[in-house]
């Protein structure tokens, strides 16, 4: 239900909450993927650690990216892997970019 991610940003499964949280406080920067301003608008996007995958028994869902402000204000889309939270970033990005 908890993890960490390895130097490829591959998620592991933690052995305990214990664990990923004090992974997480150690590796701050880490959480953050990616995050932009355009004008007041804030697109972050974040590794959350927490499994959000919903039928549990799925691949896990571990980063989130949400739109702060405009139009889009708490947009949300969450996803199964770095590579697809970069690519879910662009398309926030993208999204308040052609207001």
């Amino acid at each position: 239900m908890w993890y960490t991610l390895d130097n490829n940003n591959k998620a592991i499964a933690a052995t305990s909450v214990t664990e990923a949280a004090k992974w997480l406080d150690e590796n701050l920067e880490r959480k953050v993927v990616k995050q932009d301003y355009i004008g007041d608008i804030w697109i972050s996007t974040v590794f959350l650690g927490l499994d959000h995958a919903w039928p549990k028994g799925n691949t896990p869902v571990l980063w989130e990216t949400m739109i702060f402000g405009g139009d889009h204000d708490q947009y949300q889309d969450r996803y199964d892997s770095y590579e697809n939270a970069l690519e879910g970033h662009k398309t926030a990005l993208n999204l308040v970019k052609q207001k």
